[in-house]
């Protein structure tokens, strides 16, 4: 094989590899995953600066001191050498130093609880991941939709996520990050869509078995007026997202057709964050009591009756 033609089956493998990164984390449509694909490509240019030359020199020494050339020096007793090991040694130091400082300003830049900055008044979604759904609810427009996402190209939004009881993973690739929705827990996540258009959304974390199921799209509209009409197509529906009908959606179930809620009870959101911790009261969740902001600790008044009894005995 001559090596014109090698070359050209080496392209013609690149770019059929490439080909399937349509629609991923390598084809983002919004800045968010804009900055996370250059963070990965930098990343991985930097980690092949050791790869390459060892992947190299490997192939190279067995080719340099193979049986057949006798004619090599031969010193069975050389075991070190300064310059060597100042290489072997160095570089890859200056690599994990500059990993370290990348890792760090990436991580406070790509905070998914920070509101992206620069870009206007956000939009709130709240989001639900059920066996084997996802609910969406927007509290400022008092809709909801199950299995499908729908905002402006161009506005940020800002997603509040649990779970109703499995862990799952909000995900959509082309976007930008993913984060985990838990029982009795609300995570933070900030997206944007550069362009219009429709993305893929998934759940990246197993959950059972309609797992497989837990798709939506998520649709960038061009215009927020296109956003508006949506919204009153869906306030059209003859269904509401009761505390009862909740209860029902909340049954395992696979492979959902898109639903839309034409209204949703107040607070229903807070109300499923808190339904495991209802036996503990009412919790704000932005905002610490003053006696833990202060570094205070006050005894319940049921253990402080129970020290003074002991005392008195």
């Amino acid at each position: 094989m001559s090596i014109r033609n090698l070359f050209t089956l080496i392209v013609a493998g690149a770019g059929l590899t490439l080909a399937g990164c349509s629609g991923g984390v390598l084809d983002p449509k919004g800045q968010v995953g804009m900055d996370e694909k250059n963070l990965i490509i930098l990343c991985t240019i930097l980690m092949l600066i050791v790869v390459v030359p060892v992947i190299f020199l490997t192939l190279y020494f067995a080719w340099k001191y193979r049986a057949s050339r006798d004619f090599e020096i031969y010193t069975p007793k050389w075991a070190h050498s300064t310059k060597i090991e100042a290489v072997v040694w160095s570089i890859p130091i200056l690599i994990v130093v500059s990993l370290s400082v990348i890792t760090w300003r990436s991580t406070h830049a790509l905070d998914p609880y920070a509101p992206l900055e620069g870009q206007g008044e956000h939009l709130t979604v709240e989001v639900v991941s059920l066996n084997w759904k996802w609910l969406f609810i927007y509290p400022e427009q008092g809709i909801a939709t199950v299995n499908e996402l729908v905002f402006p190209a161009n506005k940020p939004v800002a997603f509040k996520i649990t779970s109703e009881s499995t862990m799952n993973s909000f995900f959509i690739p082309q976007l930008g990050s993913q984060i985990y929705s838990m029982a009795g827990m609300e995570t933070k996540l900030h997206l944007i869509a550069d362009e219009p258009g429709t993305y893929k959304g998934i759940s990246s974390n197993y959950s059972g078995a309609g797992f497989t199921g837990m798709k939506f799209n998520a649709i960038a509209t061009p215009t927020e007026d296109d956003f508006e009409a949506w919204v009153a197509s869906v306030k059209q529906s003859q269904t509401s997202l009761t505390s009862g009908a909740y209860e029902q959606l909340a049954e395992p179930s696979e492979n959902n057709p898109v639903t839309y809620f034409s209204k949703v009870d107040d607070g229903l959101f807070h109300n499923i964050v808190m339904k495991y911790m209802k036996d503990h009261g009412s919790m704000d969740f932005y905002n610490k009591p003053e006696n833990a902001a202060m570094g205070e600790h006050h005894a319940m008044p049921e253990m402080q009756h129970s020290h003074h009894q002991e005392d008195a005995q």
